[in-house]
């Protein structure tokens, strides 16, 4: 069995049903809107949101799920979904999970408008059932993403950053929609105060090592083959290029940084750039980083009795590092 099978186990009955509210909670009066999100609907991903949302719910209130709770993974869904449309604009992609992109069949006006669309309907739909706590929590993530975006677009001007404001990135980039994930199902069945907190922290360690993770990506492993070296084309500062700069002496350093800034689209410059990340310890260092944030959201667990949902949480976060992909 595929371990995204494996992990859904526990929730599949409250993830089928959750598919056709998330369906429903889409429709428009405008025919071209319905269009366009039938076509979202049929290309989803993995789900992975959700599922965080539904697997905390039903091990916090030991199995049980209600309205709550499928109204707020819709939510984070909806809004989720809705970044992903606008970053493809941002970034003048053409294509999202193999499939074009809203903006490469319908233009960048339209699909910013769905986007428009997607982020009202979700705040919408906690407005009108009185969900203010979710919904706080939910406009606290989308607060910080679009604040670590521009974070990461002010630094990459100029190449300096530290470790600590590389963490403050994608904390704010990719942890924080994670952890309102977890930190919203523990809300839905009405977990202390305490137990939020405890969750949310849970979903952002479990961002930063997934961000990690993919930052790895781009210097190739045994399991994908060749590198890609697209966040250096694209002037990305990640942690094991951060580590090397770190250890870097000054001639190296500034020969780093020109290659970064200046040739980043010539290939060969690239791999001699990946090279000497991996000559420096960037690959390693970056692991023992992302193995820690690990380890520190498999901690968070131990407080609960074991469940068919604290074994899933569990088999979620190794996924998340050994993912191949």
């Amino acid at each position: 069995m595929k371990i995204v099978e494996q992990i859904k186990q526990p929730i599949h009955a409250e993830m089928e049903l959750f598919e056709q509210k998330f369906s429903n909670s889409m429709t428009s009066r405008v025919a071209l809107l319905n269009k366009i999100t039938h076509y979202i609907v049929n290309r989803k991903g993995k789900q992975m949101r959700p599922m965080f949302v539904f697997l905390v719910a039903k091990m916090v209130s030991g199995g049980s799920v209600n309205e709550r709770t499928f109204r707020g993974a819709s939510v984070i869904e909806l809004i989720h979904t809705a970044t992903l449309v606008h970053d493809d604009v941002v970034d003048d992609s053409d294509k999202r999970r193999g499939f074009f992109s809203i903006n490469a069949l319908w233009k960048n006006k339209i699909a910013v408008l769905v986007g428009d669309y997607l982020l009202s309907k979700g705040l919408l739909l906690s407005i009108d059932n009185g969900d203010f706590d979710l919904l706080k929590i939910i406009s606290v993530a989308v607060r910080e993403m679009s604040e670590g975006e521009l974070l990461q677009i002010e630094k990459a001007r100029r190449l300096d950053i530290t470790e600590e404001v590389y963490y403050e990135i994608i904390r704010q980039k990719t942890a924080t929609l994670i952890a309102a994930c977890c930190g919203l199902g523990a809300c839905a069945v009405h977990g202390s105060e305490e137990e939020v907190e405890r969750m949310r922290k849970f979903g952002e360690l479990i961002g930063m090592a997934f961000q990690i993770k993919d930052d790895l990506f781009d210097y190739g492993t045994t399991q994908i083959g060749k590198p890609t070296g697209i966040d250096i084309k694209e002037q990305k500062m990640t942690l094991p290029l951060i580590y090397a700069l770190n250890q870097a002496n000054d001639k190296e350093r500034s020969w780093l940084i020109n290659s970064v800034k200046k040739h980043n689209k010539n290939k060969k410059r690239v791999n001699e750039v990946i090279a000497f990340v991996k000559e420096k310890g960037g690959l390693e260092y970056a692991v023992s980083k992302m193995v820690s944030f690990q380890k520190e959201a498999l901690e968070l667990l131990n407080s609960y009795p074991d469940s068919p949902y604290k074994e899933s949480l569990t088999l979620m976060v190794n996924y998340v590092i050994e993912r191949k992909k």
